[in-house]
């Protein structure tokens, strides 16, 4: 449910085109994170690569958006921290499943988002799914069922209960930054800012806590060029980046219609692990990755098709 309509039933408007490009992009970086992050991370070390990958972008941030913090508001504060502690168990439980599933159940679960995220629009605004909208985001999901084909499936283990929650909660966040109300005319950077800062201070209070592995300055001082170049790439792109489109894109657009481009993922980690990993991407693989393409471009139509709903507006602000 976009703020504004779209003046073609026929083809997205260029302004459509120039929101979606940037979440398209976080597709992107986030089907890479899978190589970087099984690079840099073990199930001992998760809550250390996780304080390490949010804090080295958060000074900065703090530092460019100081004025503009001052500026909100003790409700856009509490707003902000709460969409931060969405956040924070979106990465945890992420991460932890990573490491203790395939990578092919993991990109597969995970991309549950884009099937998820518009039935719970539908039952929060108490409306009824577009059909085409509907199919076009079953369509993708196939794709990316024959996309993960190549690498086989693995039993279900307890990592891939842990993907489903990451999906759920990535849904909950979507949703979320559209409606909650005290957040909506406020700043969209120091809305990031405070979102990551409230992560930063859940990981931390974990990382403190006995048995929860090394501390992440233990775990930083072992890394290597490699490791580092990983870790500034998931703490720059896959965080900052990706995270502050998601916040400026779904305020002027639908959170179906975000969720669907970042359910593009899976392709594009299939991309990366080809031309970076060695992978090689069979029959099945490439009908699955035309699916997902095919999906993709009939929802951001049928998306563009649907009526504005007076119930749940999604503002356009200048931010």
């Amino acid at each position: 449910m976009s703020a504004a309509v779209l003046p073609s039933a026929v083809a997205p408007a260029p302004r459509a085109w120039r929101t979606d490009l940037p979440v398209l992009l976080v597709a992107v970086v986030w089907g890479s994170s899978y190589l970087a992050a099984h690079g840099i991370t073990t199930a001992r070390t998760v809550i250390a690569v996780l304080v390490l990958r949010f804090a080295i972008v958060l000074p900065v941030l703090v530092a460019a958006g100081w004025r503009r913090l001052r500026a909100l508001t003790t409700a856009q504060w509490r707003g902000a921290g709460l969409l931060g502690l969405v956040l924070s168990g979106i990465f945890l439980l992420e991460t932890y499943g990573l490491v203790h599933t395939s990578a092919t159940n993991a990109g597969l679960i995970i991309s549950l988002t884009m099937v998820f995220t518009p039935l719970a629009e539908a039952l929060v605004t108490r409306t009824r799914p577009a059909a085409g909208f509907l199919t076009a985001a079953g369509l993708s999901l196939a794709g990316v069922v024959l996309l993960t084909q190549g690498g086989g499936f693995t039993a279900p283990c307890g990592g891939d209960l842990l993907m489903l929650l990451a999906a759920l909660a990535r849904t909950v966040h979507v949703l979320a930054m559209a409606r909650v109300t005290s957040v909506r005319d406020a700043d969209s950077l120091s809305l990031t800012t405070v979102q990551l800062g409230s992560a930063v201070l859940v990981f931390a209070v974990l990382a403190a806590a006995p048995g929860t592995g090394p501390a992440p300055w233990t775990v930083a001082a072992g890394f290597g060029a490699a490791e580092w170049a990983g870790l500034l790439f998931l703490a720059v792109f896959c965080t900052l980046f990706a995270f502050f489109v998601q916040m400026w894109s779904v305020r002027r657009t639908s959170p179906s219609r975000v969720s669907l481009l970042l359910g593009t993922e899976p392709l594009w980690a299939a991309v990366v692990g080809i031309s970076l990993g060695g992978e090689r991407l069979g029959p099945l693989g490439v009908a699955g990755a035309l699916l997902v393409l095919a999906g993709t471009a009939w929802g951001r139509y049928a998306a563009d098709r649907k009526p504005r709903q007076k119930a749940a507006p999604v503002p356009v602000t200048t931010a």
